[in-house]
């Protein structure tokens, strides 16, 4: 497989995106409850879809018959992860939730090996480790003292339950069942798609919605930045960048895609430090020196890999 500058574009712009969506997180606490943003969020981008794809819910059959494998990905695609990201974001940074979330390519090759068959080569666990040590790092805070004593913060917990079930939407995507396969799988384009997956994971958003009320929560603070918060998760952390996800897992596997993941901290470092004031630390920098040297491992394997 060889990195084409259009795989590096792939591989490279969801990470950007996601950044920008985790500072939009931060942004919102206060404003709008978390679990009540990725419910408006994929109903936006539900809506905008339609128009785009509706021809994808027509015949409903085809829908049903495959209704299982389309739960599972809505819900741990669209409806697990956001959420659990926002809530993250309530008691934690973006720069220390999107280093947790580094922990992904660990959790990417644990599940590949475990559930799909996939046995990692050297480089690949050694990237992952280099990814390991980095979220190590920033959660001790670059000392072996604060490292004895450390403890996660809600936010963190919340982050790692995300990236599992990020880790097994990808390989369900990449390895799906029978009917998605081949010329069993409907002819849904991208669009048609991932509204498919919108509206399968609006059940769990709305699920999550119903338990954030039940328990009590403040309401939303309606004002221009929060709506243009809001077009910017639709579109761009949503369609965009699941678009580009799911050719990038398709082209480049899983693994890779989730070491590129990796690039999602430096990104909302800088945009912390610009929009929120959250400026990174020296054990930041450490930490990311160690996400691109996980990077640079696994792909010099993937540019020799058949």
């Amino acid at each position: 497989m060889t990195l084409t500058p259009r795989l590096l574009l792939l591989l490279t712009a969801p990470s950007l995106l996601w950044a920008g969506n985790a500072v939009l997180g931060r942004l919102m606490v206060g404003h709008v409850p978390p679990m009540t943003l990725n419910l408006l969020r994929w109903v936006l981008t539900v809506l905008i879809l339609l128009p785009l794809a509706r021809d994808a819910l027509r015949p409903w059959s085809r829908i049903r018959k495959r209704w299982g494998y389309l739960l599972v990905i809505g819900v741990l695609g669209a409806g697990l992860y956001n959420s659990l990201q926002y809530l993250a974001l309530v008691t934690s940074t973006p720069i220390n939730v999107t280093l947790v979330a580094s922990s992904l390519p660990v959790w990417s090759l644990a599940v590949g090996a475990l559930f799909f068959g996939e046995r990692p080569s050297r480089r690949q666990v050694l990237g992952a480790a280099l990814g390991l040590a980095a979220v190590v790092v920033v959660l001790s805070h670059g000392s072996l003292e604060v490292l004895r004593t450390v403890r996660f913060v809600p936010g963190d917990l919340y982050m790692l339950g995300a990236v599992i079930g990020w880790s097994f939407y990808s390989w369900l995507l990449v390895k799906p069942p029978a009917h998605m396969r081949g010329t069993q799988r409907p002819d849904w384009n991208w669009a048609g798609f991932l509204l498919i997956q919108g509206l399968f994971g609006l059940a769990g958003s709305s699920l999550f919605f119903t338990l954030e009320h039940a328990i009590g929560t403040h309401p939303i603070d309606w004002s221009l930045p929060v709506l243009a918060g809001l077009l910017y998760a639709a579109v761009g952390a949503s369609i965009v960048a699941y678009r580009c996800w799911g050719l990038a897992v398709a082209e480049g596997g899983p693994t890779l895609a989730a070491l590129f993941y990796n690039m999602t901290p430096l990104v909302a470092a800088l945009l912390s430090s610009a929009l929120l004031g959250e400026a990174p630390k020296l054990y930041h920098a450490l930490a990311l020196l160690l996400l691109f040297g996980g990077i640079v491992v696994s792909t010099r394997q993937a540019r020799r890999s058949p």
